[in-house]
């Protein structure tokens, strides 16, 4: 063979095998990208999610909604045409158990509220609401498990049973839980473990997302309204025993101002993992988002339209590059679409405007999914 030939050859090898360090440098795990609906979404706009290289959406399953009297048992026809639509999507579904009925627990005024939010005053983490949410989160998986009553009723359906179950959302913070207590709330995972693990041994049950830093943890109010992620996930290791084999993953809800703040909220996440002998837990990012309404002093997450999309580029770089080293699991973006008047910055942090008009923040997630 002509030296050219083997010099030319060899060169594209040696090429080959760089691109292929590159990419495996910055791989992630499968079903990688997901987002978080703020309404329903057609199966129109499903299918354009999946073209666009997502591949899970998170969606919350209340208990109040599903069983607001305590004679009947749950009820989830609300939710089976959300369930329908992802499966034909071929959209994997992550759904977070969360909330509770006014029967079980009462409700309370969020404290500092500016309107007129109320939440659960404790976790059902014990006695009576204990027990009545555990047959709640069976009869959620025996609905949407493997097995579940969904498929067998729906026997067209592309099968896509629920194998991720999430526990409750941001139990650090008062908006979801009036008065946040570590201890309780690993109760809670250990008690919702055991029914789902009734029903599918082999299901993987998720913490509910912490907020990593809500900025009422940094003041000295009575009773506590919030923790910092890693203070509360010492906690709950410490108060807790046995909690640690209840779980598979940590999901946390790394909101900042920037991207850049991102890797210190996550290396203090981990430490806390490690000071609880859990360091080998995979970590989901379950929201993750920012706003493109226009910059204000008032809201620091909104960026403008290009302002989130650059958040986005920063953030998914960060997140893709570290993932093996954080043991990232999935990634969440809240949200797709807009919802103003539901929280600070709701009204502006979705992928898509009024009509569905893409952003350029979409674009921006379709370079990093695809």
């Amino acid at each position: 063979m002509h030296f050219g030939r083997i010099a030319s050859a060899s060169l594209v090898l040696v090429a080959a095998v760089a691109l292929l360090g590159a990419a495996s440098a910055t791989a992630v795990p499968q079903r990688f990208w997901g987002v978080v609906p703020q309404g329903n979404l057609s199966p129109a706009q499903l299918d354009r999610l999946r073209q666009g290289g997502v591949d899970s959406v998170r969606l919350p399953i209340s208990w109040a909604a599903a069983q607001p009297s305590p004679g009947r048992p749950p009820d989830f026809s609300g939710l089976d045409a959300e369930v329908g639509n992802l499966a034909r999507a071929k959209l994997e579904l992550l759904p977070f158990l969360y909330d509770a009925p006014r029967w079980a627990v009462r409700p309370h005024a969020v404290p500092g509220s500016p309107g007129s939010a109320r939440a659960p005053l404790h976790l059902p983490a014990d006695g009576a609401a204990g027990r009545a949410w555990a047959a709640f989160a069976r009869a959620a998986v025996q609905r949407y498990g493997p097995g579940g009553s969904f498929w067998s009723e729906n026997p067209s359906l592309p099968k896509r049973p629920v194998h991720f179950w999430q526990v409750w959302n941001e139990e650090n913070f008062k908006y979801f839980v009036v008065r946040p207590n570590p201890a309780e709330y690993g109760r809670l995972v250990k008690r919702s473990a055991r029914a789902i693990h009734a029903v599918d041994p082999h299901a993987d049950v998720i913490l509910g997302g912490l907020f990593a830093r809500p900025a009422e943890a940094a003041r000295r109010l009575h009773p506590l309204q919030a923790y910092f992620a890693a203070d509360f996930l010492r906690r709950m290791y410490s108060r807790t025993p046995g909690v640690r084999a209840a779980f598979d993953g940590v999901a946390l809800h790394p909101y900042s101002a920037s991207y850049r703040r991102l890797g210190p909220e996550i290396e203090e996440v981990r430490e806390a993992l490690r000071d609880g002998h859990d360091a080998g837990v995979g970590l989901w990012i379950t929201e993750l988002g920012w706003s493109s309404e226009p910059p204000s002093r008032r809201d620091s997450f909104a960026k403008g339209m290009h302002g989130q999309a650059a958040q986005l580029k920063g953030a998914f770089s960060l997140l893709r590059s570290h993932s093996r080293r954080w043991r990232l699991r999935r990634v969440f973006w809240f949200s797709v679409d807009d919802a103003p008047g539901l929280c600070n910055f709701c009204g502006g942090t979705g992928l898509f405007g009024p009509g569905f008009r893409p952003k350029p923040a979409w674009h921006a997630y379709v370079r990093f999914a695809t």
